[in-house]
């Protein structure tokens, strides 16, 4: 992800007046584009390839993520949630799926739906753990 290059036009979202005028967070929070969890401030978005030949069962994941949502991107970004150490551990990747919202957890050749799994038994709210920044 050491290139960077602007979202196409055509998915762009332009600001209107007032937006422009907006400062800090706000404008930050403002959505820029059609795939807004990517886009920068300034329209651009950090690049990562997948090579079919490398990597082809991540290169098929895409494949059918576009053929299905006509989007080829997936966010790639840390496994963690606010103020927790990244994610190291399957117990680890299992802990934080269980304790948020997430709905599904793959790793290696399982999935894992979140409506399948029991509740965890013991208090594992991640916002007693660990101090927030």
């Amino acid at each position: 992800m050491l290139l960077v290059a602007n979202v196409q036009k055509d998915k762009q979202i332009e600001l209107s007046k007032e937006q422009h005028s907006y400062f800090g967070l706000e404008k930050l929070n403002l959505v820029r584009s059609e795939i807004p969890a990517i886009t920068h401030v300034d329209y651009s978005a950090r690049i990562q390839s997948v090579n079919v030949e490398t990597n082809p069962r991540y290169h098929q994941l895409l494949t059918k993520f576009n053929n299905k949502y006509g989007c080829p991107i997936i966010v790639n970004t840390s496994f963690n949630v606010r103020g927790e150490p990244i994610v190291c551990t399957p117990k680890d990747a299992y802990l934080c799926f269980m304790r948020t919202e997430i709905d599904y957890l793959i790793m290696g050749n399982y999935l894992l739906d979140k409506k399948n799994q029991k509740p965890l038994t013991e208090d594992y709210d991640w916002r007693n753990k660990f101090e927030l920044d």
